[in-house]
């Protein structure tokens, strides 16, 4: 909604040396939030004056066009009283009429300086300024011709004109319809004043006498009250349809985010902008016998104002007259009544029409409007006399014509809505000492009827509020007039001895670690469609395609719930990399979304809480959400410069980063090769400790770093997080330390080339026993001297003791030992 100050003044008494700023920030704070200020006509400097052609001459020029030499009274504008000679391209003025002009020395929005330049053969001093140039609308392709009223030459014009306005635009909230309209921004301005600053008049323009109906006012049926519990109509006959829209007026609507197109148009749109009630007029000569408001029959048509045919469900709510449909109620009228540069019988409409109704139709036509904008979020239905009444007093005053005396009015707006509330809720709820007197001042200050009854409070809403329902509403309103930075921060006591829970521990330890590593956090939406999927290269019976779809995704290309964290850090990485970055390494800890088959959630009834068996039922429906840990690096792993080269990430560094939050959290893991849509067949590992499978680290496939826009020969892991907590110690051991010397003992031992070297390390592992404090793979060979299909692995194996130096004996037990549980468990031979 934007709002010119100038305007908002009309209606209530703010201080004169009050600045938009300082206003928007207080109708912020009541929950009008400011979206943008704009101070139109600030950056333009005169002299900008009204000129009076005197004279001109056509002369045409050699790239086909014709200028205009003009002779223009500027007044003693220019200092001297002389006429003023200026070079003019645009051809709809006279002799005699009024334009502006912009002198020498003076400035047009955008910075553009005005000085006396040579041009077409002349010394043009100054400019004689069209709408565009101007800022007031995109017409060029004429100069702005004054009425003959609007001043004597030299006049300034930025008065004429109202150049200069600050506007608010606000962000509206759906439940504050009432802010749609100046009407309901002025009344906020006045609120905010009423209640902390000395006060400040407002003047309800909807508050304003009006006829009785009678039944002299065009005929109107309303077959359906419940789409249209109000109809009124006012009949204007004689109106001049050549009359132009006052100068403030069209500035107004222009400001406010309309485009003034006709006198009869605009005042419609400017008395919607001003009261929040969306108006429509017929040409009266164009209507056939009643007006009636009814649902459409299946088959029906309409042309609405937009050129478009439209097909009708029988669900909309229409407007019709003898010959058909002649408009979609509360969206837009039809194009056979509309009214023209002929209408001089106008029919006026303000109606009250139900906002489910009118949402379902625009959207169902995909045909949002101006109009329907109000109507959905709901409108006063105390309005349509006033805002009648309102359109015919603009439309004769300015368009000459006569307001005929009949009035219709058909139905009448509900009753109001009344609350009971306990006085001391708003004070319990919000955590701020609000006595119940305060909570009283401040309902009766927003509109609202009190009567106190002990500590009871019966409301009244005023029925500009239909967003207040039941006493929590009322509650909202007393805390934002208060206001929300009243709210006492108060941090909940911690139960003494309990602090963070298990998980909470080990995920920190988690992040902690990774970010040791150099990994660095990200956040990615939860959402993934068919597309993300098949660039991981997924299978059609992959687990992972079993996906949750959403209801109402944010994006019909993700519609889904994700079952993997990758494609979100890989569109992260890639995001990245475009931007620059040529060393990246990601994490995320989040869960993902498993569906399994079961029945429909059951929806319980919401008049009573539901059992024990509705809740348990709730609970399977449920997926699965188990958190993962997600992690993918590109780029340098170690950086190179002046030392040397360095070393690009490859699948070791995604499986070692699986392996330091293992370690952190005292999980042993263990690898196995698998083949595993995402990663590269052959360099993908699966990590498991014991039976339970973890999840999968390697190199990522060539074709899904193509598909992601990933540098190729990325690294990923993906694991779940969740199986590993559950495997963690709450306290890792340290490393226990020994005094006395270590054994080292080489071993070499040929294995088919199908066995991993984490099985023959695990049996090596297993065999040495105690004695053993630690293992490494320092070798691997493939030749003549193995054989084919075979390879040679070479441990080093580190032996020591707590609490003595072992002997080549002891030394020579546990590696033999060892060598004999790879023999057994995997097949290998020594090599000597």
């Amino acid at each position: 909604m934007r709002a010119p100050l100038s305007w908002i003044r009309d209606y209530v008494d703010l201080p004169a040396d009050l600045t938009p700023d300082a206003l928007a920030h207080k109708l912020t704070a009541l929950g009008l939030k400011m979206e943008a200020l704009e101070r139109h006509g600030h950056d333009m400097r005169g002299p900008l004056v009204i000129g009076r052609v005197l004279s001109f001459e056509d002369e045409p020029q050699s790239n086909g066009k014709t200028i205009r030499w003009c002779s223009v009274d500027v007044g003693a504008a220019n200092g001297t009283g002389e006429p003023q000679w200026v070079v003019c391209g645009a051809h709809n003025f006279a002799v005699g009429d009024l334009v502006v002009v912009i002198l020498p020395g003076g400035a047009l929005p955008g910075g553009l300086e005005i000085s006396a330049r040579r041009t077409y053969g002349h010394v043009s001093a100054g400019m004689i300024c069209s709408a565009r140039e101007l800022g007031l609308g995109d017409d060029h392709t004429g100069i702005i011709v004054l009425p003959p009223d609007a001043g004597a030459p030299g006049d300034d014009a930025f008065e004429v004109l109202y150049l200069r306005d600050e506007v608010i635009e606000f962000e509206i909230n759906p439940d504050r319809a009432y802010a749609l309209s100046l009407r309901g921004v002025a009344r906020e301005a006045a609120l905010e004043y009423a209640v902390h600053g000395d006060g400040a008049a407002y003047r309800d323009p909807a508050l304003r006498e009006v006829p009785a109906p009678n039944d002299r006012g065009y005929p109107v049926v309303v077959e359906d009250p419940e789409g249209c519990p109000v109809f009124v109509t006012r009949t204007v006959t004689g109106f001049d349809p050549a009359a132009s829209t006052p100068a403030w007026m069209a500035r107004r609507v222009q400001l406010a985010g309309m485009r003034p197109i006709s006198l009869a148009v605009d005042v419609t749109n400017y008395v919607m902008l001003e009261l929040g009630q969306p108006i429509h007029g017929y040409d009266g000569d164009r209507l056939h016998g009643p007006i009636r408001v009814r649902r459409a029959v299946q088959g029906e048509r309409l042309t609405t104002l937009d050129d478009v045919e439209r097909a009708l469900s029988p669900e909309d709510l229409l407007i019709t007259d003898d010959s058909g449909p002649i408009g979609l109620a509360g969206v837009m009228g039809g194009q056979t009544t509309e009214l023209s540069e002929t209408t001089t019988h106008v029919v006026i409409e303000a109606a009250h029409f139900d906002p489910v109704s009118i949402f379902r139709t625009q959207r169902r036509h995909k045909l949002p409007s101006e109009a329907s904008k109000r109507f959905e979020r709901g409108v006063d239905p105390e309005l349509p006399e006033a805002a009648a009444d309102r359109v015919a007093e603009l439309l004769t005053t300015y368009g000459g014509g006569t307001v005929t005396d009949g009035v219709t009015k058909v139905g009448g707006a509900p009753r109001p809505r009344t609350i009971t509330i306990d006085a001391g809720l708003p004070a319990r709820i919000s955590g701020m000492d609000i006595p119940a007197s305060t909570s009283v001042a401040h309902l009766r200050a927003v509109g609202c009827d009190v009567v106190v009854d002990g500590d009871e409070l019966t409301v009244t809403v005023p029925s500009w509020r239909n967003d207040l329902r039941d006493p929590f509403d009322l509650v909202e309103e007393v805390a934002r007039v208060v206001g929300y930075d009243q709210v006492p921060s108060v941090l909940p006591p911690a139960p003494p001895g309990r602090g963070l829970t298990r998980e909470q521990r080990l995920r920190r330890r988690v992040g902690r670690t990774l970010a040791g590593e150099g990994l660095v956090e990200v956040i990615s939406f939860p959402f993934v469609g068919p597309a993300d999927l098949d660039a991981l290269g997924l299978d059609p019976a992959d687990e992972r395609r079993s996906v949750l779809r959403l209801a109402n995704p944010l994006s019909v290309e993700e519609p889904a719930m994700t079952t993997t964290l990758l494609p979100g850090l890989l569109k992260a990485v890639a995001r990245n990399v475009g931007r620059g970055a040529q060393d990246v390494a990601l994490f995320e800890t989040a869960t993902v979304t498993l569906p399994h088959a079961t029945s429909p959630a059951p929806i319980p009834p919401v008049d009573r809480r539901p059992t024990d068996a509705e809740l348990a039922a709730l609970d399977k429906a449920l997926p699965a959400q188990p958190l993962h840990l997600g992690a993918v690096l590109t780029g340098e792993r170690e950086r190179s410069g002046w030392w040397g080269s360095g070393r690009t990430a490859g699948w070791q560094d995604a499986i070692a980063v699986v392996r330091a939050v293992a370690d952190a959290l005292g999980v042993e893991v263990q690898l196995r090769a698998v083949a595993r849509a995402p990663w590269h067949p052959g360099r993908c590992a699966e990590l498991v400790a014991g039976d339970v499978v973890l999840g999968h680290a390697g190199e990522l496939h060539p074709a899904v770093c193509a598909a992601y826009g990933v540098p190729p020969r990325s690294a990923a892991a993906e694991v779940d997080l969740d199986r590993m907590l559950a495997l963690a110690v709450d306290v890792v051991p340290g490393p226990v330390l020994s005094s006395y010397p270590v054994a080292r003992e080489d071993v070499a031992v040929v294995v088919p080339e199908t066995v991993t070297a984490a099985e023959v390390e695990g049996a090596l592992r297993e065999g040495a026993g105690g004695l053993l404090e630690s293992i490494r793979l320092f070798d691997v060979y493939s030749g003549d001297q193995v054989g084919p299909g075979r390879r040679s692995l070479a441990f080093r194996l580190r032996f020591r003791a707590p609490d003595r130096t072992l002997t080549v004996e002891e030394t020579s037990a546990a590696r033999d030992a060892a060598v004999a549980a790879a023999a057994a468990r995997c097949g290998a031979v020594q090599r000597t």
